[in-house]
């Protein structure tokens, strides 16, 4: 046993003579401060406080639990965080939230969250006392009344509101969330961080959800005990599953293959290079409109959006409208495409695309559509023809496509010149600054992004389904589509984010120079059908209106409703939706002008818009007797080799 140093104390030293000794090196310490350094400091400290916003009084009727009438010892803890949680508001991007507005939220906040814990005790209460009453053999009170729906889908199954605690945790989520999302929305300063701001609370919001967890979601837990495990092991496959093939499942996969059930209408591949394939679909009638038509769609998706099933094709529609349909199916890039640019895809691909519609077809001028991005491809390539005094299309489609990139939605709040700068520098070539040289821009990034526009819908309804319920997603050929992705190579990628998203120069007449020409869609003569969806959250319909103010030529714009797919794909046959038309055919300069005097339309757009295309689309001539010709021959069945490749 070791002895103790009589010279050492039997206790440990006294915090207090600790704290003194502190004190005294801190002052130490400042005064060994130059004095213009400590001068400095004191001015800095200065400042600050007097560009603090000075706090606002809390109202006399404040709840006990404000800062206003909590007592000093506690509320001084508290006053420091909130000081600094409002000096962290404050100096991100000069955004703050009124005092006012701050001092209504916590209000409201607490009343509304008295009232649920008052509404929800008795319940509660109910609940404990008929467990531990049928714990002791006592009778078990009366059960409390059915608690009305939350209003919410993620919480409508009875699980959650014949549950008291289960209820009560739902709508305590919801009053949260509807808290945290007015915060955001009160916020003063620049624009796009409060948007940026808006939407990360909005993920993390949807994310926090006590639905996404097993130990909070009793539709699960009671799934689970219902099947003695069953659908846990069985969610658990399904995420091994995902995670060996690299994302969240949306549908049934197996279900569908490209060519047998999705994709069928019936054609041939009469043109390849390394870009795309041009199918040639063969004609369900016996004449045809003398100028073929050819459609273009986003290279950021697969081509068959448009030719889904038979009863939802737009491509089959036309087909049997009595029009000579050719499809442009892009190539999916790899590594061996990485440093294809902007200028080589408009050349390559549309420009090509529409020589060889009119080699095939002896036409001089044939109707043309664009979708999405498709649509700002057919746009940049016309005016690249109408500057080397070409004009090839006798009219031009635009469905949800930006040409005027001045606001864009939802999408806005990822692009700014430092994120634009880091996609061509990881992305682009040499000479936009990545030494390593071009790469692939690859599918599931992008597909990603989209499902996380939407997280509740493609994200967490998928995570709660799939893996805590065990339930394999249904067929969906919408989804299949949709989690079918396809790589971008990233020079052209960078080059369309920074001349259209971040600097907006389409639009500009003679900005911008693409395959050696001065662009300017101004002299595009084609009149233009331009169509946007009422709750596309990709290309919002004002954005797409705006494309009425570029163009010259004789326009008409059409407004569907639902969103960015849904809305495109609506055939007449189901009845389903509507769309608005122009009272006149006059395109006032701002969307809202539009919209005060349209007319709402019951049913598809489609109608309207084959009525238009038939105005354009020359007379009636014989159908041809197979697709392609001499120089042109069919190369393999549609919907060919291209559209089958995988990101």
């Amino acid at each position: 046993m070791t002895r103790k140093n009589p010279a050492t104390p039997a206790s440990p030293t006294p915090k207090s003579a600790v704290k003194r000794a502190a004190v005294k090196r801190a002052a130490v310490k400042k005064a060994a401060q130059p004095a213009a350094a400590v001068k400095a400091v004191a001015a800095k400290k200065k400042a600050a406080a007097a560009a603090r916003p000075a706090p606002t009084s809390a109202p006399a009727s404040a709840p006990a639990s404000s800062p206003a009438s909590a007592p000093a010892a506690s509320a001084a803890p508290a006053a420091d965080f909130g000081a600094g949680l409002g000096e962290m508001w404050s100096t991100l991007a000069g955004l703050q939230i009124p005092p006012q507005a701050l001092s209504e939220l916590q209000s409201n906040y607490l009343k509304q969250a008295t009232e649920l814990w008052n509404s929800s005790l008795p319940a509660l209460g109910a609940g404990m006392g008929a467990m531990f009453g049928a714990a002791g053999g006592e009778a078990a009170p009366a059960a409390p009344a059915k608690p009305k729906s939350l209003g919410d889908r993620r919480f409508a199954s009875e699980a959650w509101t014949a549950n008291p605690a289960s209820s009560f945790l739902a709508q305590l989520y919801l009053l949260n969330a509807r808290t945290l999302q007015q915060m955001a929305d009160k916020l003063e300063g620049e624009a796009k961080t409060r948007e940026r701001i808006r939407f990360a609370v909005q993920q993390f919001v949807d994310a926090a959800a006590p639905s996404n967890y097993l130990a909070l979601n009793p539709e699960a837990q009671k799934l689970a005990l219902e099947t003695q495990g069953e659908s846990i092991a069985k969610g658990m496959q399904l995420l091994w599953a995902d995670i060996q093939r690299g994302h969240l499942s949306q549908t049934d996969e197996s279900a569908f293959e490209v060519g047998r059930n999705v994709a069928t209408s019936e054609g041939a591949v009469v043109f390849e290079n390394d870009f795309f394939q041009l199918i040639e679909y063969k004609p369900l009638t016996a004449t045809v409109h003398e100028r073929p038509f050819l459609l273009v769609p986003p290279c950021i998706n697969k081509y068959y959006i448009l030719d889904l099933q038979p009863e939802n094709s737009l491509i089959r529609y036309a087909v049997e409208q009595g029009h000579r349909v050719f499809v442009l199916s892009w190539r999916n890039p790899d590594a061996s495409c990485a440093a294809w640019t902007w200028d080589e895809v408009i050349e390559n691909a549309p420009i090509k695309a529409i020589e060889v519609v009119q080699d095939i077809t002896g036409a001089d001028q044939i109707d043309t559509l664009g979708f999405c991005v498709g649509g700002t491809i057919l746009a940049t390539a016309l005016a690249v023809l109408a500057a080397r005094g070409q004009q090839p299309a006798s009219s031009l489609t635009l469905l949800t496509t930006l040409i005027d990139f001045s606001s864009n939605g939802v999408l806005d709040i990822f692009i700014d010149e430092a994120m634009v700068k880091m996609r061509e520098m990881s992305l682009g070539d040499k000479s936009m600054g990545n030494p390593k040289g071009p790469a692939l821009l690859k599918g599931q990034e992008l597909a990603a992004t989209f499902s996380f526009l939407r997280p509740n819908d493609l994200v967490w309804n998928y995570v709660v389904g799939n893996y805590l319920k065990g339930e394999a997603p249904p067929a969906f050929d919408l989804l299949y589509w949709n989690g079918d992705s396809t790589n971008m190579a990233g020079p052209m990628y960078c080059w369309y984010l920074r001349h259209t998203y971040l600097q907006n120069e389409l639009k500009i007449p003679g900005r911008l120079t693409v395959c050696g020409e001065k662009l300017d869609l101004g002299l595009i003569e084609a009149p233009v059908y331009i169509y946007g969806s009422r709750e596309d959250h990709i290309v919002p319909w004002d954005a797409a209106y705006r494309s009425t103010q570029v163009f010259k030529g004789p326009k008409r714009f059409v407004l569907g409703a639902s969103g960015h797919i849904a809305g495109v794909i609506n055939p007449p046959a189901k009845g389903k939706r509507s769309h608005w038309l122009g009272k006149t055919a006059a395109l006032p300069t701002e969307s809202a002008q539009w919209f005060e005097t349209a007319v709402e339309h019951s049913g598809s757009w489609w109608t309207d818009w084959a009525a238009w295309l038939a105005g354009h689309a020359g007379r009636m001539v014989a159908a041809p007797k197979g697709p392609g010709n001499r120089r042109y021959p069919v190369i393999e069945p549609a919907p060919g080799r291209y559209v089958k490749q995988k990101a």
